[in-house]
């Protein structure tokens, strides 16, 4: 992160040398990026409350990241905090909480935050992986906010984006794009596919990868993170993939719930761990199935 800070700082240092008109450009362009309306339309979403879509739920909301910046009780998290930059984030309380935005919820609203990365008054969401969700059943949206909907009411912070101008000027110039800059809001939500250890059903969980490992799961450089964060890993089968390591599901298993290589050694922690330790044997095993059957393609092709 500190390496992060000081290239991002290196940058704005050249473009002030460039010229202060650049900054203040990059600056106001931020702000009016953030203040935008996304036009995506409505889609209703129905919610239940019967034990297999709330078990569902909680099964996706720990297994695909959604604590690691909501927190386990979803009442909020910091999740970023380097204070020699003044670069702080934290997820909002999106329990059904007083304080919580989440409360008032609609299925619709929770349909548009996941799947699109846009608040319920259309403006774009700055911080959320909604490209990993933007092909997500309905199901599987309904399922996540119906169990956010359950879950007890806890007090929490209001989601907090505290961004130095280093990275407000990074944004205003494109560089790094919010969550709904990342989206193709014109494709259909995705069909439901049978769960089993399968290619199909392996396609549909690895649509969590493709957030920092690109459409073609070829790895290189994570859009919109950190310069000094690693190059995600090449997936596919081609030249320099990672998936050469694991001969076998139960290797593919056993890192994606230990972080750690067939050798021992330690993967990136940029990698979400935490999480992926939550995923069952069959969606894990459907992943390894589907990663070994995509197109080569040579690594940092995205």
């Amino acid at each position: 992160m500190k390496r992060w800070i000081k290239i991002t700082l290196g940058a704005l240092a050249s473009l002030l040398a460039a010229g202060a008109a650049t900054v203040g450009f990059a600056h106001h362009r931020s702000q009016t990026l953030q203040a935008r309306i996304v036009d995506v339309p409505r889609q209703a979403i129905a919610l239940a409350d019967d034990a297999a879509t709330l078990n569902r739920g909680r099964y996706l909301y720990l297994s695909r990241g959604c604590a690691d910046c909501h927190g386990a009780n979803a009442g909020g998290r910091v999740f970023v905090d380097d204070a020699g930059s003044g670069l702080k984030l934290a997820g909002p309380n999106i329990s059904p909480g007083a304080d919580s935005p989440a409360a008032r919820y609609r299925g619709e609203d929770w349909e548009r935050a996941l799947r699109h990365g846009v608040k319920p008054d259309g403006r774009p969401l700055m911080v959320m992986p909604s490209q990993d969700f933007a092909r997500w059943t309905d199901a599987d949206v309904a399922a996540v906010a119906s169990y956010l909907r359950s879950v007890p009411a806890v007090q929490g912070g209001a989601a907090l984006l505290q961004l130095p101008l280093p990275v407000r000027v990074l944004y205003g110039l494109g560089v790094i794009p919010d969550a709904a800059a990342r989206i193709d809001h014109r494709l259909p939500p995705a069909q439901p596919v049978a769960e089993g250890v399968t290619v199909a059903h392996g396609q549909y969980v690895a649509q969590s990868c493709i957030g920092c490992h690109g459409p073609g799961l070829s790895g290189g450089s994570i859009t919109g993170g950190p310069p000094d964060w690693p190059a995600a890993a090449n997936l596919t089968p081609g030249s320099g993939s990672a998936m050469l390591r694991y001969a076998s599901a139960e290797q593919f298993r056993a890192m994606m719930r230990s972080g750690k290589r067939p050798d021992g050694s330690a993967i990136s922690p940029v990698m979400p761990f935490e999480a992926l330790a939550q995923m069952s044997d069959v969606d894990l095993d459907a992943t390894f199935v589907y990663l070994k059957s995509v197109p080569a393609r040579a690594a940092g092709g995205h």
